[in-house]
């Protein structure tokens, strides 16, 4: 079954690009549903199961949001799709802390800018595939900046930004053994694969399952262990047993 992709782009010359950009960057068959507004988006969104991806319907796997949009914004989608089963990343223009920060709050897992050449978006998006956020070099080196001490602008207002799970860790709770919900075995093979180092990719090869699958277990096990990075459930796993 192809991979299922929503482009929302208003600029039919940019859409044309990033539907480019994501046949290049990825080897599975892909089928690309174009957007130039959110009220279209919102009506192909909805045939996938509305915001929730509803069990039983084919969701999309990838959704690439501009922001600046005729009929509004594309925060304004992102906080509507916070547990829709879809990588979410914008694509834009802006790189600035204004449209950054407040786009990763809104539940972005990547923030590629346009004007980047297509080798890089190429490159950036690919990372998906081996379990890193897909960012934009300049907006890579802003997060670094920011979060470095000492390295954010005192004098640039403040953007209410809370850091997303890539762009900060939690530490690992050693003490305290969590009530975790229980992992399916699924789940529970993809954690093991994880904690052995194995890519995304390599996982999906061994599980004879697609990788956009692979990353939608990933995401489910972050969050039923309660933690934000590979290395993070490779450790609990190994101290809680649950591998």
């Amino acid at each position: 079954m192809a991979v299922k992709v929503l482009i929302l782009e208003d600029n039919p010359v940019a859409r044309s690009f990033l539907c480019r950009v994501v046949r290049e960057s990825f080897s599975d068959a892909i089928t690309i549903t174009e957007a130039g507004d959110l009220e279209t988006a919102r009506r192909h969104i909805s045939l996938t199961g509305g915001d929730q991806g509803l069990h039983g319907v084919d969701p999309f796997k990838l959704i690439m949001v501009d922001l600046e949009l005729p009929d509004g914004n594309g925060m304004e989608l992102l906080a509507e799709l916070g547990h829709y089963p879809a990588t979410k990343i914008v694509t834009t223009l802006y790189s600035d802390d204004d449209h950054l920060f407040p786009a990763l709050q809104c539940g972005a897992d990547g923030y590629l800018l346009k004007e980047d050449r297509f080798e890089v978006l190429v490159e950036e998006l690919q990372k998906i595939v081996r379990g890193q956020p897909p960012l934009s070099p300049a907006i890579a080196r802003r997060l670094l900046t920011h979060f470095r001490p000492g390295g954010a602008d005192s004098s640039a207002p403040d953007s209410g930004f809370m850091p997303t799970p890539f762009t900060t860790s939690k530490p690992v709770p050693i003490e305290k053994t969590p009530d975790h919900e229980r992992l399916t075995p699924r789940e529970s093979e993809v954690l093991t694969y994880l904690s052995k180092g194995f890519t995304i990719k390599e996982i999906a090869s061994l599980m004879g399952i697609k990788w956009f699958t692979v990353n939608d277990h990933i995401k489910s096990i972050y969050k039923k262990l309660n933690v934000s990075s590979r290395a993070e459930a490779a450790v609990l796993a190994s101290k809680q047993g649950l591998v």
